[in-house]
């Protein structure tokens, strides 16, 4: 008589399954952290090719005044701004010359996607503080 396979059997399969997708998803192309540390509020956070981006329980024009309230705090050097009702773009420069770019999109009335680029590759832990001013900002 044929047997079923064990649910050990399942189970390792599962576990290995969940390793080998951490291990694909956690190799530098796209990380997701769950928006408790640098974050706190934020829903989700992802950090995909070098950008940090959230979804903001806020609305567009708020996000914006706290994005342009950021670079200032933070004594950015604003280059430039693209705006309309629907997107903004803020082009800045830290001290140490980084490019700074950050996306506004307004996704519904109280969702806002936020995008943040530091630099041509990225640079994570800078973009979490630029996060962090923004939303002590809202």
């Amino acid at each position: 008589m044929k047997t079923i396979p064990s649910a050990r059997f399942l189970l390792q399969a599962a576990a290995a399954a969940a390793l080998l997708s951490a291990t694909v998803l956690g190799s530098g192309c796209f990380v997701v952290a769950v928006g408790a540390g640098g974050a706190a509020g934020a829903g989700t956070v992802a950090w995909v090719e070098g950008a940090l981006t959230v979804n903001l329980p806020n609305p567009y024009e708020s996000v914006v005044g706290a994005s342009n309230q950021a670079l200032a705090q933070l004594q950015f050097f604003k280059l430039g701004e693209k705006r309309d009702a629907l997107s903004d773009d803020l082009t800045a420069r830290t001290a140490e010359d980084k490019k700074v770019e950050i996306k506004v999109t307004r996704v519904a009335d109280n969702l806002t996607k936020l995008q943040i680029r530091v630099g041509t590759f990225g640079d994570k832990p800078l973009s979490s503080v630029i996060l962090n001013r923004i939303q002590s900002d809202l």
